[in-house]
């Protein structure tokens, strides 16, 4: 297999690692106009837009919204529809995301300065927030979980959720997520159409304040487009693992933790950098050997031909700084003391730490979030959490002695700026 090689040493290393990592996910004009004419289209037709589009897009038959919505029944039928075995997997993981996110929560604090002047913050959930469940093949009730889990911990009181459902294939084990993460409404209705009912309300589908989950590109795009309207949680590049390994890790987990990112798609990148040239071997030999095995053995050559990276770091310090230069998505620390070496890193989106902590099961069940920062975000942003669903207000309470004292600072800022209604209004309340 035909994987990108790098040395550190290169002369041109730095100029080939920016190519290899550069990823463009701004939409084509065909996917921008596609996605404009629907948003349109929702804000003037509604839930007949949405109705129309969905049965074009994915091939339904509805003839109104009522039929397009899942009650609490469905969800209920659904939970108790799945396997044992998945229904406990799901219940364990969910309860796992929701203890980590307890300790998440932003809470309302204050003080009193001498004078009486009162400064805080306050603290307060969003009332209604949007989650986008990628359906049909591509089903991922471990999205439904890290998405919702953490907004019912913020306080949100209502969370709705959208789901396609192509040629009205239903995915009980999405809907059993959904039943288990307290999701307050359903609709089987997706792509851009889906993000613009819920940015901008229908008859039947309630306006949110923030629209979460991942999606194609053309719900991509939509999300872009409806940001200002509507908050939302980031515009996501393709999956990504960065693993940085001492060579004390059994090459064949290693090989598996590239595949579990490229086996996602195409466009998936995993990076391995390791200072030892005769381990990055031994990985690319494993590569080669366990591919054959794999189902997605298609996915996952064309996503390691395309964007996989192999590089030969000079000594550990060296591969901790490429890594932080990364800023991956998912950053295995595969080395003797990655919790020492943690404290090196400052950008990435989840540090999974050791050898047997792998990224597979952050994906899952670990209990932090698996909605990440890709493509170098992870630089200026964080996973997403509970404080993603909390806002915060400023407190201020003045006295009448903090008043007159504050004023005195204020009006000269006020007349310095020109702006001497904003000076009046503060002199006001300055002791005569």
């Amino acid at each position: 297999m035909n994987i990108k090689q790098l040395n550190t040493q290169d002369k041109d290393f730095w100029s080939q690692l920016d190519a290899a990592l550069a990823w463009e996910s701004v939409s084509d004009d065909q996917v921008f106009n596609v996605v404009n004419d629907v948003i349109k289209q929702v804000r003037q037709r509604g839930d007949a837009a949405v109705v129309d589009y969905t049965n074009q897009f994915d091939r339904m038959q509805a003839k109104t919204m009522a039929e397009l919505e899942i009650s609490a029944e469905q969800l209920q039928a659904s939970l108790h529809k799945i396997p044992a075995e998945q229904r406990e997997a799901l219940e364990k993981a969910a309860q796992r995301v929701r203890d980590y996110a307890q300790h998440q929560k932003l809470e309302s604090w204050q003080y009193t300065e001498a004078d009486g002047t009162v400064l805080g913050q306050q603290v307060s959930p969003m009332d209604r927030v949007g989650l986008y469940v990628p359906g049909g093949k591509a089903a991922y009730p471990s999205s439904v979980l890290m998405n919702a889990i953490p907004a019912k911990v913020a306080g949100v009181p209502e969370l709705i959720m959208v789901v396609p459902t192509p040629d009205g294939e239903i995915n009980d084990l999405v809907l059993a997520a959904a039943a288990i993460s307290d999701v307050d409404k359903v609709f089987a209705i997706g792509g851009a159409q889906a993000v613009a009912a819920l940015a901008y309300g229908t008859e039947t589908v309630p306006q949110v304040d923030k629209i979460v989950g991942p999606g194609n590109i053309y719900v991509a795009t939509a999300k872009r487009m409806v940001f200002g309207a509507v908050g939302i949680d980031m515009i996501a590049g393709p999956s990504e693992i960065c693993v940085v390994c001492d060579g004390s890790t059994d090459a064949d987990w290693i090989a598996m933790d590239l595949f579990s990112q490229a086996e996602h798609d195409e466009d998936a990148q995993s990076i391995l950098v390791c200072p030892d040239q005769a381990y990055v071997d031994q990985v690319k030999a494993s590569i080669e050997k366990q591919i054959k095995d794999m189902p997605r053995d298609d996915i996952i050559k064309k996503s390691l031909e395309g964007r996989g990276i192999l590089i030969t770091a000079q000594d550990m310090d060296d591969a901790i700084a490429i890594a932080n230069y990364i800023a991956p998505e998912h950053l295995e620390l595969s080395i003797e003391d990655a919790q020492e070496r943690a404290g090196q890193i400052r950008h990435a989106g989840a540090i999974f730490m050791g050898s047997y902590t792998a990224e597979a099961l952050g994906d899952y069940c670990a209990g932090p979030n698996h909605v990440l920062p890709t493509s170098r975000t992870a630089r200026f942003s964080s996973p997403l959490g509970v404080y993603d669903f909390q806002k915060r207000s400023s407190l201020i309470y003045c006295s009448a002695d903090g008043a007159a004292e504050l004023a005195k600072t204020a009006s000269v800022l006020a007349h310095g700026e020109g702006l001497t209604a904003h000076a009046r209004s503060a002199e006001y309340r300055m002791k005569k």
